[in-house]
């Protein structure tokens, strides 16, 4: 059951992380901003086992990371 929820957790941020990527009319930063947060998201979610804290966290430190990211 708990393999099931967290291939569940994360096939949910996988689909809204595409889902937002498909915005043609976003800028660079926000593209890396919303990147970031997906790939933050799925691997606080592996990192912690599954837990929402974890999942929450790594979104936002990925999405802080984005946003950081300069493009030349």
């Amino acid at each position: 059951m708990k393999n099931q929820l967290k291939l569940f957790s994360l096939s949910l941020v996988l689909a809204s992380t595409l889902a937002l990527g498909g915005c043609a009319n976003l800028s660079h930063r926000d593209r890396n901003v919303i990147t970031g947060a997906g790939i933050g998201a799925v691997a606080g979610a592996v990192l912690t086992g599954g837990s929402s804290v974890g999942t929450v966290g790594g979104a936002a430190v990925g999405g802080v990371i984005g946003n950081t990211i300069r493009h030349k």
